[in-house]
């Protein structure tokens, strides 16, 4: 099946020609249920096994963080992803994702993902959004499970979502991603974006066409700003875009950049991958 959009991101990263003599190697992996069968059990033991099953599976094949559990509130019954999400209940949906990850991390060389953090409670349009949300609303339902998934089992990683909080893309949110994820609930993994987040990637639509987002994008410099460490996937766009803020180009700069912040977010990189040495 083609993924929509994907032409294009080719077109910005292109893949190697294969050779003609490629022999096709096929990577076959335990079909686990989806989250909220397992949620619907109530058996957290069960999920921290199941979790390692997938670790395991992540070390025989090489592949150093799952980009899992997703972990969303099951705000709308018809949430194209909620089949990858847990519950409508927060404590729920922490307890299992926390199990889950504690079950994959039982393995040195894997790590999960939690995501989408956060308030990405529709999956149709989720570029073009923005929600709305009250502190109170924001710490009581959709930030307290990935709280106690943080707090709980210390996942190596978080995924940013693609819609706005509050008029501001999360992945540029600082008080989202450092001063709750990390000051907070004392955070010490890494945090990515979502694909094509940033720059003139995020302008698909559903289709794969090029459409100018409702809010714009979100700012590769941005993100690391507030304490997002890697862009995903990257383009020269989005290197411009921080050299520009960082002051070595010249043109407008919406998130000015110091050297150290930069160096923050390689720093969190360099961490990660030498916590997961083979």
């Amino acid at each position: 099946m083609a993924i929509p959009g994907f032409e294009f991101l080719e077109t910005l990263a292109p893949k190697p020609k294969i050779p003609a003599d490629a022999i096709d190697y096929y990577q076959y992996t335990t079909a686990i249920p989806i989250a909220t069968l397992l949620a619907q059990t109530w058996d957290l033991h069960l999920i921290e096994e199941a979790g390692d099953i997938v670790g395991e599976e992540m070390e025989e094949l090489g592949v150093d963080l799952w980009l899992a559990p997703g972990m969303n509130i099951h705000r709308s019954p018809l949430c194209g992803r909620n089949f990858e999400y847990y519950s409508e209940d927060p404590l729920i949906a922490g307890k299992c994702a926390a199990a889950d990850t504690l079950g994959v991390q039982k393995h040195k060389s894997a790590g999960t993902t939690i995501k989408h953090f956060a308030f990405n409670n529709q999956e149709d349009n989720r570029n073009h959004v923005s929600s709305h949300v009250s502190e109170r609303a924001a710490r009581e339902i959709y930030l307290r499970g990935f709280q106690i998934a943080v707090e709980t089992a210390h996942p190596c990683s978080i995924m940013t979502s693609y819609n706005l909080i509050n008029g501001e893309h999360t992945a540029n949110s600082y008080d989202l991603l450092t001063a709750i994820a990390r000051d907070e609930w004392g955070f010490d993994g890494i945090i990515m974006t979502d694909w094509g987040t940033t720059g003139s990637m995020g302008q698909l639509d559903p289709s794969g066409n090029s459409r100018e987002r409702k809010y714009g994008n979100s700012y590769a410099s941005g993100c690391v700003k507030a304490g997002n460490d890697l862009t995903m996937p990257g383009s020269q766009e989005d290197v411009d875009d921080i050299l520009n803020a960082l002051g070595k180009k010249e043109g407008e700069v919406p998130y000015p950049l110091t050297l150290a912040e930069l160096q923050r977010a390689a720093g969190n990189m360099l961490k990660l991958i030498l916590r997961m040495q083979r």
